[in-house]
């Protein structure tokens, strides 16, 4: 940056200093044009550069120091409101003062208390003087089941159970995102808080606490959209399950977005469950995600333990992280939840997927249903064979979303831009969290 800018004003010193004999005024016009551009590209280039440099770091290596700390038998299972509980939101408290966060607990500080427990908060005041009153969270449970109990663990009891994946891996990817957010060379729109909850598995109490009682940094703040981490550490054959993305129209395709630079395969739940920290905000009609890897013979149970961690893994998941928190928060509009969603369910979508709906014109081999979800992406749900959907490369569940680069509108404006279109035309898809195009050659 610093060579463009001298380079700059050389240019313009040469061209319009005192000294010089111009040739003509107008030279001496575009001279200073020059020299303005110049500098704008230094700084749109180090700006460019900085934000490069802040999704960098975003690292397997990092991941992995701080799920072996918050794994670490010294902290005894960290079960909420115990002295490994406290010793993991001290370890807490200083990263985020490490990485420069703001604290967003009580009296000033990052801890909000109830009971014996204490959420951890930070956050990243947005940019933007109106949409900063709106907030969007991150958040991760740091507690875990201490030695376990016969209500909370599988066995064997009386050992500790370190929570490598549940939820040390959450906790880690959060802290990823944070630092990657502070290193931003320009703050988000709006708000972005980072939380950590206490109490996860005593009936969801940190996370409950928080959406009904907030600090007072964030008391008149308006909750706009959260993003749970939880059990990020097993991710298998790149397949990341993601959870309420029927909160609200256009999440699916938000998350699909962000997932181009990492690619993984995004299995997208309808599950409306009371399982983790999304419910609290879905509950309260808050726009609301969830990323988890799943499920595996280690949950509650000792042997979740760091060695089993897939710290390569963590590493996209919380870049896809980072990339859908940061498009809300720089969103013109935040997402408006969706009160049909709490209705929803898998055997819901299975159902409907398996109905006939109607099809744009036979040519093209496709039989699509609107998604009330998200009627801008038409869902297929029949390909007939040895037609120019099958030999394009279309399956059963893809996601229309544009026709020769045009957005699609609804199920109707498919049918009418397929209608008129030429016998051959580009579909781009949404594939399990993967964009693809495809060219689709109609038969005579």
């Amino acid at each position: 940056m610093t060579m463009l800018k001298n380079l700059a004003a050389s240019v313009a010193s040469r061209w319009a200093g005192p000294s010089r004999e111009m040739p003509t005024r107008s030279l001496a016009v575009w001279a200073g044009v020059l020299a303005v551009t110049l500098c704008g590209a230094a700084d749109g280039m180090a700006a460019d550069l900085a934000a490069s440099a802040a999704r960098a770091s975003v690292r397997a290596e990092d991941a992995k120091r701080h799920v072996a700390a918050l794994a670490d038998d010294a902290l005894e299972g960290r079960a909420a409101g115990s002295r490994g509980g406290r010793a993991a939101g001290t370890y807490l408290v200083d990263e985020f003062e490490r990485i420069g966060i703001a604290p967003a607990g009580d009296e000033g500080g990052f801890y909000q208390r109830f009971g014996t427990m204490r959420n951890v908060l930070g956050m990243l005041r947005g940019s933007d003087p109106q949409a900063s009153q709106e907030v969007v969270v991150i958040g991760a449970h740091y507690d875990h089941v201490g030695y376990g109990t016969p209500s909370n663990s599988y066995g064997p009891t009386g050992y500790i159970h370190n929570g490598a994946d549940d939820n040390a891996s959450g906790v880690s990817g959060l802290l990823e995102v944070a630092e990657a957010c502070m290193l931003l060379p320009k703050r988000p729109r709006r708000t972005i808080v980072f939380a950590l909850w206490d109490g996860e598995e005593v009936n969801l109490l940190g996370s409950r606490h928080f959406v009904k009682q907030r600090p007072l940094p964030l008391a008149h703040h308006r909750l706009a959209f959260s993003l749970n981490l939880d059990m990020i550490g097993r991710l298998r054959a790149q397949r990341l399950e993601v959870y309420g993305s029927r909160s609200a129209v256009g999440l699916r395709r938000a998350v699909a977005a962000a997932n181009l630079p990492t690619n993984l395969e995004l299995a997208f739940s309808w599950e409306y469950s009371e399982d983790s920290d999304h419910f609290p905000f879905l509950d309260a009609g808050v726009p609301t995600l969830m990323f988890h890897t799943g499920l595996h013979d280690e949950y509650h149970r000792p042997s979740d333990d760091t060695h089993l961690v897939n710290f390569a893994g963590i590493e996209p998941i919380a870049s896809l992280a980072l990339e859908t928190l940061l498009a809300v928060a720089d969103a013109e509009e935040p997402p408006v939840f969706r009160e049909a969603c709490r209705e929803e369910r898998e055997v819901d979508r299975r159902r409907l997927e398996a109905e006939a709906q109607p099809a744009p014109p036979k040519r093209w081999g496709l039989g699509t249903r609107e998604d009330q979800g998200d009627p801008t992406a038409p869902i297929v749900v029949r390909v007939t064979p040895e037609t120019p959907a099958a030999r394009g490369g279309v399956l059963i569940g893809d996601r229309l979303l544009a026709i020769n680069d045009q957005p699609l509108v609804n199920q109707a404006d498919m049918v009418r831009k397929l209608g008129d279109a030429p016998d051959e035309v580009t579909v781009t898809i949404d594939r399990q969290g993967r964009l693809l195009s495809l060219q689709l050659v109609a038969t005579p």
